[in-house]
């Protein structure tokens, strides 16, 4: 059986999303569709591990700032499909970090990314839809937010149990005291500021989870309907040819 985590230097919480059952009796194949952190800092091994695993498109969630401040996916010794689609135009304000360590308020900031977002989740489902697209890898800086929201809406388009999205959703936890000590080490004159990210980089509960996938079917009352919301239909009947294989 494949290994759900895979190990790099360069970054911590590389997840793929292949073994999960769906609804249906099948389940998703595995090393075809992963999920990540930031990859602006792989190292020659961890290219090497990517070239192995074929990877053919890279979804970069990030704002435009930190794909600039930071970098982006090296194109130049991993050749593949660079797709750059802020999902949020600006990070957390420092005034609200507090309250990104409270559940409710995370979810409703989910729920925001698909509704004020939901034109950036489109093309992101649009390209891996597309032809040649995987294996594929999505990511933003964390790896648990914005990544999270769209994992969580391939997922549930695939039919997989909402109680198998969060239980994924939560895997992120385990990597997110490593993150904030990563980016303490990468910003050493700058390390109070990271602190004051705590609170949103080391809250993953599986809570938030639950009640954004449930706002989402109050709002739009199926994942079937979130689909056509998001004008994804066809997209998402091409994901499922392409990604679902008998249990």
């Amino acid at each position: 059986m494949p290994t759900r985590t895979l190990d790099f230097e360069g970054c911590v919480n590389f997840r793929d999303l292949g073994g999960y059952a769906t609804t249906d009796g099948r389940s998703v194949a595995w090393r075809r569709l992963f999920r990540a952190d930031g990859l602006h800092k792989l190292t020659g091994p961890d290219r090497t591990q990517l070239v192995d695993l074929g990877l053919a498109t890279v979804i970069d969630l990030r704002t435009l700032d930190e794909a600039t401040q930071r970098g982006s996916f090296p194109v130049d010794e991993v050749p593949v499909r660079y797709v750059g689609l802020p999902l949020t135009d600006v990070l957390p304000a420092t005034e609200d970090l507090p309250d990104w360590g409270e559940a409710a308020y995370v979810a409703a900031r989910y729920g925001e990314m698909v509704s004020e977002g939901g034109h950036m989740l489109t093309r992101a489902i649009d390209v891996l839809a597309s032809d040649g697209s995987f294996p594929a890898v999505m990511h933003c800086s964390a790896g648990k937010d914005r990544t999270g929201v769209l994992s969580a809406l391939v997922l549930a388009f695939l039919g997989v149990p909402d109680e198998t999205i969060v239980e994924d959703y939560a895997l992120s936890a385990a990597a997110m005291g490593r993150l904030l000590e990563r980016l303490k080490a990468e910003y050493p004159d700058a390390v109070d500021e990271v602190a004051k990210y705590a609170p949103a980089v080391l809250h993953v509960v599986p809570e938030t989870m639950e009640q954004f996938l449930a706002a989402l079917r109050l709002e739009y009352g199926s994942y079937a309907e979130l689909a056509d919301f998001l004008g994804v239909t066809g997209s998402v009947e091409v994901l499922r040819a392409n990604l679902l294989v008998d249990a």
